[in-house]
């Protein structure tokens, strides 16, 4: 049987963040505003990952590092042993590009070098599982988001893919009923676009209008995540 989800009254949500210029961005304040606890641990800064039956959801966020650089960065191995076992608890996990490599080798998916770099705002198309999903869905057959990265996951076994871009297939997959990885980046507000600014490469920007509809689409998709865990809360995990 699996087992229950734990309830969300008076948990703390955990953002695990890798790198000092990729945090939670927009999501901070959907939190903030559903009313949730919630802090940051900074595993870049030896912080320790509580125990996964604590808490009341899980948000993965980026970074530059890929799934196997565990040489440069060892804190990776117990990371993703502490995502299976959040999963395992039943709790709502969302991978947020590095974060959705991260949950998909949890989930024992293999994580590998694309083609080429997707960098810069572009877009994802929903397939007709993405179309129906309760996270996604509402967003539309397109919409737009912010990409920057190398690597791609494949789809878990037992997981649905939900989008895709032009040049990586696997751009979001949904494993049972709460846990969700994306591969592109919805939380970019002002200040997490200016912390990217000076690494981005030449002729890249996220200034603009067209950084507009990202911002928005975040808060929406965030923002039903939350809603989507509160009214999980207390159910058996699906698979």
């Amino acid at each position: 049987m699996s087992p229950p989800a734990p309830p969300a009254d008076g948990r703390t949500w955990i953002v695990v963040q890798h790198t000092p210029t990729e945090g939670p961005g927009l999501l901070a304040g959907v939190l903030a505003d559903a009313g949730a606890s919630s802090r940051v641990v900074r595993l870049d800064r030896g912080e320790i990952l509580p125990p996964p039956a604590e808490l009341a959801g899980v948000v993965v966020m980026g970074g530059p590092m890929g799934v196997h650089d565990t040489a440069d960065h060892p804190w990776l191995v117990p990371e993703t042993r502490w995502l299976a076992d959040a999963v395992q608890c039943g709790l709502p996990v969302l991978g947020v590009c590095l974060g959705a490599q991260l949950v998909a080798t949890a989930l024992g998916a293999p994580v590998t070098t694309g083609a080429s770099p997707e960098i810069g705002i572009g877009g994802v198309s929903l397939d007709d599982a993405g179309r129906a999903d309760p996270l996604l869905g509402p967003e539309g057959d397109h919409f737009r988001v912010v990409h920057w990265h190398g690597d791609t996951f494949a789809i878990p076994e037992g997981a649905i893919r939900l989008a895709s871009s032009d040049r990586y297939e696997n751009q979001a997959f949904r494993y049972g009923d709460r846990v969700y990885g994306l591969q592109f980046h919805l939380e970019v507000d002002d200040e997490v676009a200016a912390f990217w600014a000076p690494d981005l490469p030449a002729g890249v920007s996220l200034d603009g209008p067209e950084h507009r509809p990202v911002e928005e689409t975040g808060r929406r998709v965030f923002s039903r995540f939350v809603e989507l865990a509160a009214s999980l809360a207390g159910e058996t995990v699906a698979r």
